[in-house]
């Protein structure tokens, strides 16, 4: 069966920032997150051999979530500077290697992915997610799985389960109900994943869990039902698409032969010299 791997770039790039040393360049340019994510991207490639990859970033600018909701993503901090001036340097680093590379005016790398991930399961292409994000969860099904590379964890439907309490079909609810700081979508106040994951447990769904929401007794019952005219906006904002007007296709996606040239010289300004040994032909 051909593969696809899709990479959550924006993804790991924060991940890596925050986990790896504060490395620089003799010139003071920081590369820690950039040395992070691409020795997990050349793993990806040169172990996994997919047939078909791609790198996947967030496109500057709004998207339909900021016009469902103004406040959506508004309690992000700044990003710092040092993470801000490892991102084109990566995206240089993966055109060299000559991997596809996704930026989408006005579509959330999720979204994109989400996309990707659900045209080529309909053609019969095993799917893997490389993502740090639980939202993604939701796109878990047969012959498409999730592997966190920083964390060593891999998320098929049983992993799921494992890790959410809830099936992955049941994962948009759960988020649903418990919102998602991150982004800055409410859920229902004082509702955590195990209460929720009970409560899927019980009812199946959300639509099922809201149309038996005078059921639930106490303060959590209180709580469920003074979110229900907000539940539907936080799940359509939770909600990864798999709809979205692309330029590419899986099938698309064809790695090509890296630019040696180009990446010698990125592996010398960044000070990967191992890397830039293998590149020049010696070991690395």
């Amino acid at each position: 069966m051909p593969s696809l791997v899709l990479v959550d770039g924006s993804s790991y790039l924060y991940r890596a920032f925050h986990a790896l040393p504060d490395l620089r360049t003799s010139a003071g340019e920081p590369t820690g997150a950039l040395r992070g994510v691409l020795s997990m991207l050349r793993r990806l490639v040169d172990d996994g051999k997919p047939d078909y990859f791609a790198v996947v970033f967030d496109a500057p600018g709004k998207t339909f979530r900021d016009a469902l909701y103004p406040a959506y993503k508004a309690n992000r901090p700044p990003m710092p500077d040092d993470l801000a001036a490892q991102i084109e340097p990566l995206k240089s680093l993966v055109r060299a290697h000559g991997w596809p590379l996704l930026v989408v005016d006005g579509v959330e790398a999720d979204d994109v992915i989400g996309t990707l991930a659900t045209r080529a399961r309909s053609r019969g292409i095993d799917t893997t997610i490389s993502s740090s994000d639980k939202d993604l969860a939701q796109l878990v099904a047969p012959g498409v799985t999730i592997v966190n590379t920083m964390s060593n964890e891999t998320f098929d439907e049983a992993g799921v389960l494992a890790k959410f309490g809830v099936r992955a079909d049941q994962v948009l609810d759960l988020l649903t109900l418990t919102g998602d700081a991150v982004d800055n979508v409410p859920g229902v106040d004082k509702v955590g994943p195990k209460t929720a994951a009970k409560w899927l447990a019980q009812y199946g769904s959300l639509d099922a869990l809201v149309a038996h929401a005078d059921e639930i007794g106490g303060k959590v019952g209180d709580n469920l039902r003074a979110a229900l005219d907000w539940l539907p906006r936080g799940r359509e904002l939770l909600t990864v698409k798999t709809d979205c007007e692309l330029p590419v296709g899986p099938e698309d996606l064809v790695p090509a032969p890296p630019d040696g040239e180009a990446l010698r010289a990125l592996y010398e300004r960044y000070g990967f010299r191992s890397w830039l040994r293998e590149a020049a032909g010696g070991p690395a």
